[in-house]
């Protein structure tokens, strides 16, 4: 391989960190390997392991990335809707999708590979408690507004984050009504809100 043409460390490591999470998307959590980044941002190995020396932090800098720039999409979308209502119908509708298949990837093998990797461990339980401050969020915003009847709203986003994460793992090996899940799980979230049915499911 050729060596790589100098740039300014900041613009070398966003290289880098940009590789990993293509790697990432295109294949999953456990394909970013030092050399699997080093062959995609066509570099040496040895140019990913100076400014990444521990590949456990490097993949847990990856997950993070991938995961909060999601969060940052959909916090987007919540902040457009007309109500709190609308607003969670819509989370509910795009994560069920399965527009987002990649990103479920990187989640189910981020909460396997985290049992071996601190780092990426850490990331995940990081991950998880903003997500489900996303969901607490706009059910308290419901709560105030009196849309929704719920007395512990961080418990209801708890329960809803558990429900999506199963229901897109299932999906990844095509198990059950695909077609079916979003309104299955827009009812029994209308159950667990206090509000009619049909109010998320249009």
């Amino acid at each position: 391989m050729s060596r790589a043409a100098r740039r300014p460390p900041a613009e070398r490591r966003a290289e880098l960190a940009a590789a990993a999470r293509a790697l990432a998307l295109d294949e999953g959590l456990a394909a970013v390997t030092l050399r699997a980044v080093a062959a995609r941002a066509a570099v040496a190995p040895a140019l990913v392991a100076h400014y990444h020396e521990s590949m456990d932090a490097l993949v847990a800098e990856t997950f993070t990335s991938i995961v909060a720039a999601e969060i940052a999409e959909l916090r987007g979308l919540l902040a457009a809707a007309p109500s709190p209502a609308a607003g969670l119908a819509t989370l509910l509708r795009t994560l069920l999708d399965g527009s987002r298949d990649d990103v479920t990837v990187v989640w189910v093998e981020a909460w396997a590979l985290g049992r071996r990797n601190p780092v990426l461990g850490a990331a995940v339980r990081d991950q998880m408690d903003a997500w489900s401050d996303v969901f607490e969020g706009v059910i308290a915003e419901g709560v105030a507004a009196g849309s929704f009847r719920v007395e512990d709203p961080r418990a209801v986003a708890w329960q809803l984050l558990g429900m999506l994460d199963g229901l897109n793992a299932q999906a990844l090996v095509r198990w059950g009504g695909a077609a079916d899940r979003g309104s299955l799980l827009g009812h029994a979230v209308e159950g667990m809100l206090g509000v009619e049915r049909g109010v998320l499911v249009g």
